[in-house]
């Protein structure tokens, strides 16, 4: 089986867990890391960083993407990551989805990392904008990287194992 992790990271959090994932899975398969961009980087400092991300959550933008390498002819399974903003997943992988529709015909499964609430909502929001009604896995961690803790290992562990 073959999988793509397809992941958007402003501080690292969702880097970290994508590197962590890619790692515990490879033994299903090949693992391509595909990380994408908006053309136009989002602050990531101070008051700017939460009013310029929020409000393009909010107002559900999709903005233009840096080049990335993505067939999905060559994936059995995508896994996305996401950050939560304003209780949605981040506009760069809603414009990766729009560019990619046929991705919800795969397996497909979410982590996503945060640290004010709304996790819940970010994962429901991005089934309706897939147009599925489950995902494989699911997993939801609070500031892996900054907060690294044997519980986030054993929830990321609980999670590859749902993939098997």
């Amino acid at each position: 089986m073959r999988t793509a992790i397809v992941y958007y990271s402003l501080s690292g959090n969702t880097a970290y867990v994508a590197e962590k994932i890619a790692e515990r899975i490879k033994t299903l398969g090949e693992v391509d890391i595909i990380r994408i961009e908006p053309k136009k980087a989002y602050p990531d400092k101070g008051a700017k960083k939460f009013f310029w991300g929020g409000k393009s959550a909010v107002m559900g933008e999709t903005p233009a993407l840096q080049p990335y390498e993505f067939n999905i002819e060559k994936y059995d399974r995508i896994i996305f990551g996401t950050p939560v903003w304003a209780s949605t997943f981040v506009p760069p992988l809603r414009t990766f989805i729009n560019e990619n529709p046929d991705v919800k015909d795969k397996k497909i499964a979410v982590f996503t990392c945060y640290s004010g609430g709304g996790a819940d909502k970010a994962t429901d929001k991005m089934k309706k904008h897939l147009g599925i009604e489950k995902f494989e896995a699911e997993l939801i961690l609070i500031d892996p990287k900054d907060k690294e803790k044997e519980e986030n290992d054993a929830k990321i562990e609980a999670f590859c194992s749902a993939l098997i």
